[in-house]
């Protein structure tokens, strides 16, 4: 039987580590503060911004509970935040199992933890283009790369990770973590899977219409290409 099989999966998980990298920040001061009261003991691994915004609205309580991925990985942000999430550690985290003790031990090797819930919201393409003056530069700079990585990765493996792309969810997880000690149900999970996977689909949409819609002739006079 093949190593990545799975038999035997957790209808309720408990949520310990949740994974957050957002663009759209809204919300946040609720179901940050929330997320710690209703899974206690949780710890927030997160990124450039949002890692910010989270020690804003924690304060002192951010000791302990708020990590930096790249303190976790051992991995700084390149600058301007290119790479952040894109590590080993991370992807591990989101893909392994439970009861898979091949999983479990490439987790103990590495020192990697699972992660149990990944927020991520991705960069803002279509806001962009939707701008007047536009140019293909901007819209290139909107092509996000870990979040979809990230969002693709928990969805998968939804029988142990939640993926949350949307801040409206945040109350309905609020409510359901209150009502299960702290823990999601695998019916909730495979719901946020599919509005995940439809997440990543219109985006990737959006930016295949962009670039089929947009001339190689428009996007020349933003560059200085050699040889041409």
């Amino acid at each position: 039987m093949s190593v990545n099989v799975v038999a035997q999966v957790d209808g309720p998980v408990q949520i310990k580590h949740v994974l957050m990298s957002v663009s759209d920040k809204a919300g946040l001061e609720q179901f940050v503060p929330g997320l710690l009261e209703a899974a206690p003991g949780v710890k927030i691994l997160s990124t450039g911004g949002t890692y910010n915004k989270i020690a804003e609205i924690l304060g002192d309580k951010a000791k302990g509970r708020l990590e930096a991925v790249s303190d976790y990985t051992g991995q700084p942000e390149t600058q301007g935040g290119l790479v952040k999430t894109l590590d080993f550690k991370i992807y591990l985290g989101l893909l392994t199992e439970t009861y898979n003790d091949s999983h479990q031990s490439d987790l103990e090797r590495t020192g990697g933890i699972p992660i149990d819930m990944v927020v991520v919201n991705l960069y803002p393409f279509r806001e962009t283009i939707a701008q007047p003056k536009v140019t293909p530069e901007m819209a290139r700079g909107q092509i996000d790369i870990g979040g979809p990585c990230m969002i693709r990765a928990s969805a998968k493996n939804f029988l142990r990770v939640a993926s949350v792309v949307d801040p409206d969810d945040y109350s309905m997880i609020l409510d359901e973590l209150k009502a299960n000690n702290g823990a999601t149900n695998i019916r909730t999970r495979y719901r946020l899977a599919r509005k995940a996977f439809r997440h990543t689909a219109a985006y990737d949409r959006a930016i295949a219409d962009y670039l089929q819609e947009t001339p190689f002739d428009s996007v020349g006079p933003c560059y200085t290409i050699e040889g041409l």
